[in-house]
């Protein structure tokens, strides 16, 4: 289902946070549970993987990830403080060391000049800090964009995971 690229960085994931008994959350709008569904495609993952929030709406952003409304009317819903909003509200929900959250215009169409086709807002929250990382992937097929958010999303887990006290 998933290509392989996809599929060795979440069993990397999976092996890592296993050794050091972390477990991971995700919260997707963009990619609508790509990432979660690339982990929990390896068989064994429910003890790493505590859950995924597709959040596509700003609704569900506010009812599930906790992300506050005033957020997401002032800087919009595809931005680093929505993306960060995201991380750490999912990490508290759902009760994971890690959680990563992806926020962006996967198109073809809803880009706009300030907000083009193919920007991607990430942000991974751990127990100790929250990172931020904006990519713009330009104006490419929908899925392009998406299998590229969904690697992203997988390195910064990784990074995390590693990089965990």
């Amino acid at each position: 289902m998933f290509d392989s690229e996809i599929t060795a960085l979440a069993i990397e994931i999976l092996t890592i946070c296993r050794d050091r008994g972390l477990s991971v959350a995700t919260v997707e709008s963009c990619t609508g549970g790509l990432v979660s569904g690339a982990l929990t495609a390896i068989p064994g993952s429910s003890d790493v993987v505590n859950g995924g929030l597709v959040t596509y709406s700003n609704a569900a952003k506010t009812a599930l990830a906790g992300v506050p409304a005033t957020l997401i009317d002032g800087y919009g819903a595809v931005s680093e403080p929505v993306a960060r909003a995201m991380a750490e509200g999912g990490r508290t929900k759902l009760e994971a060391d890690f959680s990563v959250a992806i926020t962006g215009v996967a198109g073809p169409g809803g880009g706009s000049a300030a907000k083009p086709v193919g920007l991607v807002h990430f942000a991974c929250a751990s127990t100790v800090m929250t990172t931020h990382r904006e990519m713009r992937f330009g104006d490419q097929a929908r899925d392009e964009i998406r299998r590229l958010s969904v690697l992203e999303a997988l390195a910064m887990l990784k990074r995390a995971a590693l990089n965990h006290p």
